[in-house]
């Protein structure tokens, strides 16, 4: 079974492989991080303004067939309908900026919108031509209608969408479809509808497997340039980029937003007594040690060298002194020489120091690092400038 799996990461997801844990990732977007769905939901908005204003050119041109094709009292009101649809499309193609507090709902949201319309088209245009005798080329025509939901759960295949997502999306397309096939108070049955739906169901199968392909290949891309690849903690940039993000927030909801910076005691003797290998599993080590007691929602960079910022979202200056005590109980490591690994620790929050960015309240806690580095290290210095010390 194993060389199952490997031979399909290799062969079918590559140029990434995927491990088996990964797979509950790609079957719904809860355990997406924030950088992974911001990204996701750049593209996501990037490729439905693409796709709407194609549309919202192509849409009004096909009028002309209508026109051509049907009689007048068919004819108009479908191209009214067209234009309609035209005007939704050019709304979503319209430029917008991001959304920094709720990017992937307004992702979402837009994708909704631009899915839902072709469908609701179709159930207005067969209320429009319902009573209608046609000839080949008008039926030929009204039959293509009937298409536009399959079509749409095709186009699903483009996004990079978890298969929850894509099955979500699905449902209401597929219930617009079955509403059109029953429309003449026609019965579903197998005979006259099995081929369609069958169809629509492998549409919906094709647009999951290039969805998750999708997902997870720009994850491993987002990933990789976001994080440090000793490590694996955020590069400066893409974590500089993330606390001024969050800061953004805090202030506005007026929460507490904490920021911990992180010095590794006497790191230079262990590369110098003992190589940069050492040097280089000490840091490996101090990060794995420190992210089994920080939160899910912090956020750790790796500011440079043995620096390293924790960023911690609704954390009141009240309880950073139990926090580090439970932080430095946890330990950070061992040295190679024996003995604990260290680190000289500086604190600000945002109410209590009263910063008004994200680059102040870095400065301070830089500073108060340093602060506790001169004053025998392996101890924190808080908001206040209270001093913790670690030592027994």
């Amino acid at each position: 079974m194993k060389t199952l799996w490997n031979t399909i990461s290799r062969h079918i997801v590559a140029p990434t492989q995927i491990s088996a844990g990964q797979v509950l990732g790609l079957l719904t977007p809860f355990s997406r991080s924030v950088h992974v769905r911001r990204h996701a939901a750049a593209v996501i908005i990037a490729r439905v303004q693409l796709i709407a204003m194609l549309f919202a050119v192509l849409v009004p041109l096909w009028a002309v067939i209508d026109v051509l094709v049907f009689e007048p009292a068919v004819a108009w009101p479908l191209v009214a309908l067209r234009l309609g649809s035209a005007a939704v499309f050019v709304g979503l193609a319209w430029p917008r900026e991001l959304s920094s507090r709720r990017p992937y709902a307004q992702a979402m949201v837009m994708l909704v919108v631009m899915l839902m319309v072709p469908p609701v088209f179709y159930l207005a245009s067969m209320q429009i031509i319902e009573h209608s005798a046609f000839s080949d080329t008008q039926r030929l025509v009204a039959q293509l209608y009937a298409f536009m939901p399959t079509i749409v759960l095709g186009g699903l295949a483009v996004f990079p969408l978890t298969a929850l997502e894509i099955l979500l999306l699905a449902l209401p397309v597929t219930g617009v479809a079955v509403l059109g096939m029953t429309a003449d108070g026609e019965a579903l049955n197998l005979a006259s509808h099995g081929a369609t739906l069958w169809f629509m169901a492998m549409m919906m199968g094709v647009a999951m497997f290039s969805g998750m392909s999708q997902s997870h290949y720009m994850e491993s891309l987002v990933l990789k340039a976001l994080t440090d690849p000793l490590t694996g903690a955020y590069t400066r940039r893409s974590g500089s980029e993330a606390l001024e993000l969050m800061f953004r927030l805090a202030a506005m909801a007026d929460k507490p937003l904490t920021v911990l910076f992180f010095d590794l005691d006497h790191f230079k003797a262990i590369n110098d007594g003992y190589g940069h290998d050492a040097g280089d599993q000490a840091l490996c080590t101090f990060v794995e040690r420190l992210r089994q007691s920080l939160r899910r929602s912090d956020v750790l960079v790796r500011w440079g060298g043995e620096e390293f910022v924790a960023v911690l979202p609704d954390m009141p200056a009240r309880e950073l002194a139990a926090f580090l005590r439970r932080l430095r109980a946890a330990g950070f490591g061992e040295r190679p020489q024996g003995g604990a690994l260290t680190a000289s620790i500086g604190a600000a929050e945002r109410q209590a120091d009263g910063a008004l960015s994200w680059n102040a309240l870095v400065e301070l806690a830089d500073q108060r690092m340093y602060g506790a580095k001169h004053g025998g290290r392996d101890r924190a210095v808080l908001p206040g400038d209270e001093v913790l010390s670690f030592t027994a």
